[in-house]
């Protein structure tokens, strides 16, 4: 099933992706029924596909990536974690704000978890059961800020660095999916999730460790390598195999 969140006449709704866009009623996070009445793509706008209350990111999480990033090539033994504001999250074809100040504004494609329900202390064993479902997320970064701060919250947390969707898409298998983006239509990363470094069961069980997790809560999973910077004027695309393409413009502040 592909959930998603959708505008229409100034309301919100959560709905069915199939041939139209079937608006629910009740809760996505529980029981739902899908109206037998659907819009079309073009009279809607598709809204970031949650509202989480947090969302948590890895690093460092695919082989190729700690290479490029590190010049010691040191692989974590845990999954190192950040976390990014719900004030940084926007949806599909919105707009990435390229504050004052950054001198270098950079893409990561990832694929996100989004959580079912509460939920606390998971085995990876348990983790499927507490998943809703998978979507796109481009992990946006003021590279130069990271650098100098050491710790990663400012680099990771203004507003807009946190494009998310275009949609949930449940019960599909993503221990092997292509993940990719494009800048101006221009492949600059091309991976797979096999190489991943912890799994998706292990990463939100680690997580779940630490804190409890609330329904639409988003977990992401890292970045391939080749992540680059993007400038004004750009347009950048993560693609997930079997979830879709979240689109997403640069602009000056």
């Amino acid at each position: 099933m592909k959930f998603a969140r959708f505008l229409h006449n100034g309301k919100s709704f959560y709905g069915i992706v199939d041939q139209r866009i079937c608006p629910v009623t009740g809760d996505i996070f529980g029981e739902f029924q899908i109206s037998p009445e659907g819009f079309k793509s073009e009279e809607v706008k598709l809204l970031p596909p949650c509202q989480p209350s947090k969302i948590i990111l890895v690093g460092l999480n695919y082989l190729d990536h700690v290479k490029e990033s590190q010049s010691s090539n040191v692989v974590p033994e845990e999954p190192v974690l950040f976390m990014k504001p719900s004030t940084s999250v926007i949806g599909p074809d919105e707009t990435i704000f390229y504050p004052e100040g950054v001198e270098r504004l950079d893409f990561e494609a990832e694929l996100a978890v989004v959580i079912k329900g509460r939920c606390k202390n998971l085995t990876p064993s348990s983790v499927p059961d507490h998943i809703l479902g998978f979507t796109c997320l481009n992990d946006v970064t003021a590279r130069n800020l990271q650098k100098k701060d050491v710790q990663w919250t400012r680099a990771k947390s203004f507003d807009s660095f946190c494009p998310l969707g275009p949609f949930i898409v449940d019960k599909i298998d993503v221990s092997n999916s292509k993940i990719q983006s494009y800048l101006n239509g221009k492949l600059c990363q091309s991976s797979n999730t096999n190489r991943m470094i912890f799994s998706v069961e292990k990463i939100v069980s680690f997580v779940s460790q630490i804190m409890t997790l609330l329904p639409g809560d988003v977990i992401s999973t890292g970045t391939p390598a080749g992540v680059g910077p993007m400038q004004p004027g750009d347009t950048v695309e993560v693609f997930i195999e079997n979830i879709g393409t979240l689109r997403n413009y640069v602009k000056k502040v």
